[in-house]
């Protein structure tokens, strides 16, 4: 792996800082964005570049991608916003949307679901 743009006269783009700036600390990033260094995959595992090291990475993404589809469909997808904002947003803004969400999925026939299946040990069937 490497942050290899310097190498020809250009600064990572494509969202890269609005990426890393949430998951690598600063001293790394410049290191590695200055210098181009080439890094394993273990590596970037300890430098927050990597989530998960697999033999088989498909696999790995679709059981992962299987454990997220079996969950409630809005409470996913609100804590996925609420997880791209953060970076852009203070503690009162936080507590409020995660309140607002909150209120949104609670008592709603899939959340109930949720639990229901969670208490009788099987798979949910939730309802968009």
């Amino acid at each position: 792996m490497s942050i290899m743009e310097m190498r020809w006269g250009l600064i990572p783009d494509m969202g890269s800082y609005t990426t890393w700036r949430s998951f690598v600390r600063d001293d790394i990033l410049r290191e590695l964005t200055y210098t181009n260094r080439i890094f394993t995959g273990e590596e970037g595992k300890e430098l927050g570049f990597v989530t998960h090291l697999s033999d088989d990475p498909h696999a790995k993404a679709m059981e992962i991608a299987k454990e997220i589809a079996s969950k409630h469909p809005q409470a996913v997808q609100i804590a996925k916003d609420l997880i791209n904002k953060l970076p852009d947003m203070n503690e009162d803004e936080i507590l409020m949307m995660e309140s607002i969400g909150q209120d949104k999925v609670s008592r709603t026939p899939n959340q109930v679901e949720a639990v229901m299946a969670f208490m009788q040990k099987r798979a949910a069937n939730f309802v968009d």
